[in-house]
């Protein structure tokens, strides 16, 4: 093969996507990864990095283009990572989806028979996100910034508008951007460590409109918050709740553990089909309600629930998924590991009156076991872990229930095929739906059903 040097500059066709969305440029089976680049365009491109296994390129001109190519509509497009295929028609980003899906269980794993599905589109891919987490800068001008990351760093690109959040939470974070400056408040620096605010957080519930403010700084005094929960009510009438969390660790996560209520209730609602849930500042609830309602009647589906039916749900956060199946089980049954989710599921069960449920707080191979000592054996596993997948000792322990069905969803599908490979001793991988609930960018989320050999 030739050797390749930085800074060369080529012309290839582009064959395949990668799960990030780059193009793929071959030269004698070594690959080159373009980003912006779509299959079957005939590209120029730059080499900027070059390794061992595979190099990076990047993309100067597209000399044959390809149908699926469409002008990017947001103006921070080529600065923001938040999105990363908004080059592309959105039929073109729901196959690309379903073929890393495809790729992981039918070419990499050795589920061949498995059935997958087209993945479930939006009528409407724009203004899904009912959760903003807005990270707050200064610029070279020592005036407040506020946006999103440039790819791959913590440069804040500032930004008035984003076409993925929802319209009301540019408005606030524009309002609170004014207030700022305004209110003379100090702004976090990364790396002195000094400064007092670092992030906006605004969520909304979707059926509800109710909306919550969420300030996060780093300690808690905090002067000015009268003065600025003040401005933000009278700019935001229908602001439902505001509250500073304070958060003075030095590292990337973005809420600490204590927040304060300045204004309004502690809690916000939302509804999911006819179930109401009470979000808080930390709950985990999912980004986009048009698409978990989705996702959810989907789960239900695999589910095959007729009544009589006792349900695990694990991982089960503050019981979205175990509620919402409670009206068609005989009990659901849920754990979790956060000790604040496990009492907003209990809350939530009340406020539907849907006393057929159980939560308890452990880890869920502990909790399943102790139940299994009671006798209960469920018929249906509902399992909805985080990205790192399940853990191995929770599959043992799930072999050792062995019940009927499991339903799972996964926000991975790669961690999901590796767990798949486990669970495939005693069920077969039957189905797989890939769900789109993050358009314009390259994340899927997947619900799959395995039955009982």
């Amino acid at each position: 093969m030739e050797t390749l040097k930085k800074n060369e500059i080529k012309t290839g066709q582009v064959l395949d996507l990668t799960h990030e969305g780059h193009g793929v440029v071959k030269i004698d089976r070594y690959p080159i990864f373009v980003p912006n680049a779509l299959i079957n365009e005939t590209i120029e491109y730059k080499i900027i990095k070059v390794k061992k296994n595979f190099a990076i390129g990047k993309l100067l001109n597209v000399i044959v283009e390809s149908d699926s190519r469409v002008e990017p509509p947001c103006v921070y497009y080529d600065k923001c990572g938040g999105c990363q295929l908004q080059h592309m028609t959105y039929q073109a980003q729901l196959t690309m989806k379903k073929e890393q899906v495809i790729n992981l269980f039918h070419r990499k794993g050795s589920f061949n028979d498995t059935v997958i599905h087209d993945t479930v589109g939006m009528e409407d891919p724009w203004r899904y996100r009912n959760k903003s987490q807005i990270p707050i800068g200064l610029n070279n001008d020592k005036k407040p910034k506020m946006g999103f990351y440039r790819q791959r760093s913590h440069d804040i690109i500032d930004m008035d508008s984003c076409l993925i959040q929802d319209e009301k939470h540019q408005q606030v974070m524009n309002d609170v951007k004014q207030l700022i400056s305004e209110l003379n408040i100090s702004v976090y620096n990364e790396k002195t460590k000094k400064g007092l605010l670092r992030h906006l957080v605004v969520r909304t519930g979707h059926y509800t409109n109710q909306m919550m403010i969420i300030l996060v700084t780093n300690g808690k005094a905090f002067k000015q918050a009268n003065q600025l929960v003040e401005a933000l009510v009278k700019l935001h009438p229908n602001v439902t709740s505001i509250k500073q969390n304070i958060n003075d660790a030095h590292s990337n996560v973005i809420m600490g553990r204590k927040s304060i209520t300045l204004y309004g209730t502690d809690e916000i609602e939302d509804k999911l089909s006819e179930i109401t849930f009470n979000i808080s500042d930390q709950s985990f609830y999912q980004i986009n309600s048009h698409q978990t309602e989705k996702l959810y009647n989907q789960a239900l589906e695999y589910a095959q629930l007729t009544g009589n039916e006792i349900v695990l749900d694990t991982y089960c956060g503050i019981g979205t998924i175990g509620l919402y199946m409670a009206g068609k089980s005989k009990h659901v049954y849920g754990v979790e590991v956060v000790p604040s989710a496990i009492k907003d599921a209990e809350e939530n069960a009340t406020i539907n009156q849907l006393e057929n449920t159980t939560f308890v707080c452990g880890k869920a191979e502990e909790v399943i076991l102790k139940w299994k000592a009671e006798g209960i054996r469920p018929d249906v596993v509902m399992v909805d872990p985080p990205r790192k997948g399940c853990d191995e000792t929770f599959i043992k322990t799930l072999l050792e229930l062995n019940p009927k069905r499991i339903v799972y969803i996964s926000c991975n599908p790669s961690t999901q095929q590796r767990d798949a490979q486990l669970l495939s001793q005693q069920y077969d991988l039957k189905e797989i739906t890939p769900v789109d609930m993050f358009p314009q960018t390259t994340h899927i989320e997947t619900v799959a059903l395995f039955e009982r050999k």
